[in-house]
This record gives C-alpha cells, structure tokens and sequence, in this order.
C-alpha cells in the first residue's frame, strides 16, 4: 500500500484556532471565503513534513501552534523502517506525526510518539509527500530529483544498463580509492620499508636463538661464581666421601657412616621384617650418596674460571639485549618480530607491482564506464524529448500555450554514481525566450501549473504518495482551470492529492470537498474545517461561481459543473 494522510489537526496557527482535515485518497479539494485559512493549511502541512517554523504564524493569544498528523503506511514499508530506526511506534498501520512552534520561536518534533530532530520529519518528506504552494515549489527544483524523476520516466529500457553502470562504478570506485592510497603513500612506505630491512639486517648479523638470552644468563652466573661452585662441590664431595689424600681423619665421611649403619642392621635383620626394609633403604642411601659424590667431583672438576669467556658471553648478552630493547621482550619476540618484518617488506616492494595492476584494471574500467555512461547519455536524451514534448502539450491546455519545457542533459566532469549526465529541467515561458531554470522561468503561479503539468506527466513513476497544491490555478479561468481540474482527477488516480483553491472548476473534480469556515469576526470557529456532502457541494461552487450561495442560476451552473466533472472521471 502507498502511504497517505487520514487526518491533519492544527491549533492556533495564523487565523485558525481549531481544525481538523478528514481526508480521502483520492483528489481533497480546500476552498473558503479569502482570508478564512485555506494557505494556513498548506502552512500547517509544510510544518509536519519539517517545513520552516515562522514564530509569526503562532496565533495571537495562542502561546504555541500545534498540527498533528495521522498517516496510513504499510507496517513492511520504507516509511515504517524509518520510523522504527528513530524508536517511533506504528499502531494499526497508523503513524502518528506532531510540530509544535512556540511563540518564542521553539520548534519540537514527534515521530510515532519519539521526540525526533525536526530534520528527521524534513527526511521522511522526501518519500511522503510533495509540496507545490507560490513559494514552496523545492522538491522538483532539486537537481538529484530531477535526475531521478526522468530515470524512473525513462522505465525499463534505462534498469539493465543503470544496474551494470552502477556495478561498474563501484568497483572503478574501489580501484581509484587503492590507486590513490598507493601512490599517496609511495614514500612512506618506502620509509617504511627501510626501517624494517633495517631492522631485519641488524636481526640477521646478531642470529639470535630460541632462549639464547635465558642461557647466557646461566652461563654468566656461573663464570662469575666460578671459584665459589668449585669449592662448594669440592667441599661437599669431602663430606660425603672423605680426602683420601688428607692423613687426618678428624671427621668420618657419609659413605662410611651410612655403611656402619647398614652393617649394624644387616646383623639383625632377619628378626625383623620392618628392619630389613631400613636395611634395604639404608643400601639405597649408600649407592646414592656415592652417585652424588662422583658428580661432585666431576662438576669440581669442570668449574674453572675462564674471564676470557666470561667476556665473550658478556658482549653476546649486550648485542641480544640492543635486539630485545627494539623488537621485542626476549630473543623468541626477537624472531617473531624479523618473520613478520619479512613479510611486511615482501609486501611493501609488491607495491609497485600493484600498482601497475590497479592502474591496467582502472584502465579498463574507465573504458567500460565511458561505453555504459554514453548508453545511459543516450536513453535519457531520448526520454527527456518524450518528457519535454509531453509536458509541453500539458502546459497548453493549462493556459500556457507558449510555453516549453525541456530537459537539459550536460556531462559531468567526472564519472558520478548515476553516470556522467547533469538533469536540469528548464521552461521558456515564449518562443523568444532561452529556456531557464524552472524557478527563473516562471513566475509563482505559473511554476504551480509548471510543477502539476511535471507531476502529471510523472504520474505512476513518482514514488511520493501525496502531493499538495496551493492555488495551482493562480491567474487561469474557464476552460483551463476545467484543463487543471482534470489533470488533477488524472493525479489522484495514482497518488492522493490535496489542492486549495479559489476555482469552482477544478473544486467540481474533487473527490472531497473541504471548506474552511469563516467566523463573524475574522477568525475561524473551532472544528472551522468541514467536508461537504451533496447539496452543501452545490451550495459552495455556487458561491465560488457567482459569490451568492442561494442563487439558482449559480447553483445551475455549479451542477453543471459536477455533472461534468463526474462524467469526465467516469
């Protein structure tokens, strides 16, 4: 379903004190006596979809203005993920949207009960509705609209080549991005690739090994203590074994006592089962003290002070310690470190070969880009003469028979992501006018049935749901407000559509008829908006038709006129 707005209540703006818009989707029509607040309407509209806030609008005696809007929007939607992206709520399809402007200037919002920046509601315009009022007419004079809105008129024959473009685009995008890094980076990654060869140079002459570092601390240890090992091993080797070469036996060694002890028990053992196991235990004892005592004698042996070792594993200590302070925490970081460096230089010096690839594939790209980018040129040339030549014929039948519209296309400088094409849309208002932008074409009024005779041509491949019209019918009567009656029926088939306006022609084409009410003293009563039925219809063309509601050739001719209208839309 296409989204579109149930209801709109607005207090305290401009003259209006209270009113309250039902709305149809089809063609609302907004007529009433001038003065009575038919363009606050339009205002307070603007002002829910995130339009200026004018502290001036506020209305006197009223500390703030409130408008309040109830739309229908599909729960799968876009709209409806936008809402839910801010933490608004949808209930039952309907979406709730509230501006309020105080008379100090503050201006808040709410989308879907959360209170949103009023930018958020300017955002969500963009796919809800379109404003067209004397001096609102942005929408259309956008460039990247315009683009859009003759891409969606072009149809199918643009969808196949605009998606391989864009494809294209994307990657080409992709390639300059890398291309431009590489090259912007060039000398610092040279930099960088010095530093690490740098690096793996000073790693490669010092080749250190896996815990290398841990073994020299031992090895110094134990040069450093040299004399004080050897006379603690020897020392001890004498206590276990005895001096054989010492004429004094002062103390009797280990070995030999643990043999006494082991003789004295070996004598009884055999009386006892639990002594025969200390007997065992002791045996052990001696073989183990005797295994120790060899190793002793043997480390004794081995231990030997040797500065000139000492010296050489102290400056190795120095030149792994230089290692570890700059690469890493020990010798095993150290190498981790020069693997990685290794790598990282390959990569770096495989740059340029990049590069040269990048550069052969942006080529080609481009190339590619250049043929799809010219086939794109030339579809929307083509839909741009139809669009043109359609809007044109439009614009005769709305009382603007000398005026042209067409679409200028002018190339880009560069390639964009909808190719190398500029849209402008421009009228000449006579045949000895260059065409100029729309909004220095035409004049206010003028632009309104400009953007109607746009819209309608656009009708079906417009995705806004509603648009509305403030007096399109400005300066036009007879025939060519019937002419924009009709094409306003023609909108509403496919979008809903809400116009103010003074012309009981184009009134007698609508699908709702509001009227606001105007109270005696220039203000407007409370609940001042009401839709007509029937006869109250007649009663209101009328009055528009002759200013006197009650006359019978008035209301004659306003019968006529729906009559018409009817017949027409039938």
């Amino acid at each position: 379903m296409r989204p579109r707005v149930e209801e709109v209540r607005i207090q305290g703006l401009g003259v209006i004190d209270e009113a309250v818009l039902v709305l149809s989707p089809g063609f609302n029509v907004l007529t009433g006596e001038t003065g009575a607040g038919k363009t606050m309407v339009v205002t307070g509209l603007g002002l829910l979809f995130g339009g200026r806030a004018d502290p001036a609008r506020v209305r006197p005696g009223s500390d703030k203005t409130t408008v309040e809007g109830t739309l229908l929007v599909d729960p799968q939607g876009r709209v409806a993920q936008q809402v839910q992206d801010v933490g608004g709520v949808i209930e039952d399809r309907e979406l709730i949207i509230s501006r309020t402007v105080s008379a100090e200037g503050r201006s808040r919002a709410w989308l879907g009960g959360r209170a949103v920046p009023v930018g958020t509601l300017t955002y969500l315009a963009e796919d809800l509705v379109a404003v067209h009022g004397q001096m609102d007419q942005q929408r259309l004079l956008q460039p990247g609209r315009q683009r859009a809105a003759l891409d969606r008129y072009a149809g199918e024959d643009l969808v196949k080549p605009m998606r391989a473009y864009e494809n294209v685009y994307k990657r080409h995008k992709q390639v300059a991005d890398q291309l431009a890094e590489l090259t912007a980076r060039a000398q610092e990654r040279a930099r960088e690739a010095d530093l690490l060869k740098f690096g793996l140079e000073e790693v490669e002459r010092a080749d250190p090994k896996p815990g290398e570092d841990g073994e020299l601390r031992e090895e110094v240890e134990r040069l450093s203590h040299a004399d004080s090992l050897r006379n603690a091993a020897e020392t001890a080797h004498r206590a276990l074994l005895g001096d054989p070469m010492s004429s004094e036996q002062i103390m009797q060694d280990a070995v030999t006592l643990v043999g006494q002890a082991r003789t004295a028990v070996e004598a009884v053992r055999e009386f006892d089962p639990v002594l025969a196991g200390i007997a065992d235990r002791l045996a052990e004892a001696g073989y183990l003290i005797s295994d120790v005592a060899t190793e002793l004698a043997s480390y004794a042996e081995s231990v030997e002070a040797d500065p000139v070792r000492l010296s050489v594993v102290q400056e190795r200590q120095a030149v792994l310690a230089g290692l570890v302070r700059k690469y890493g925490q020990d010798t095993g970081v150290v190498l981790a470190w020069a693997a990685q460096a290794a790598l990282r230089v390959a990569e770096l010096e495989g740059d340029d070969e990049r590069i040269d690839d990048l550069t052969r594939e942006h080529d080609e790209l481009t190339g590619r880009l250049t043929e799809l980018a010219a086939e794109l040129t030339r579809i929307r040339t083509a839909a741009a003469e139809r669009f043109g030549r359609a809007v044109t014929e439009e614009l005769t039948a709305l009382a603007m028979p000398h005026a042209r519209v067409v679409v200028d296309l002018t190339a880009a400088g560069d390639f964009g992501p909808h190719g190398v094409d500029e849209i402008e849309l421009r009228m000449s208002p006579h045949p000895a006018s260059p065409p100029l932008p729309l909004n220095k074409g035409a004049s206010g009024g003028e632009l309104s049935r400009v953007m109607l005779a746009i819209e309608v041509v656009f009708a079906g491949a417009d995705p806004v749901p509603t648009f509305v019209f403030d007096e399109v019918d400005a300066g036009v009567g007879g025939k060519a407000a019937v002419e924009i009656g009709r094409r306003l029926a023609q909108l509403a088939r496919t979008a809903q559509v809400i116009v103010v306006t003074h012309l009981p022609q184009v009134a007698a084409f609508a699908d709702q008829h509001l009227v606001v009410e105007k109270a005696g003293d220039g203000s407007v009563v409370r609940s001042g908006v009401v839709a007509l039925d029937k006869d109250s219809r007649a009663r209101e063309l009328s009055r528009m038709l002759a200013g006197m509601e009650d006359s019978e050739l008035g209301r004659a001719h306003a019968e006529e006129l729906l009559a018409i209208a009817a017949a027409d839309k039938a």
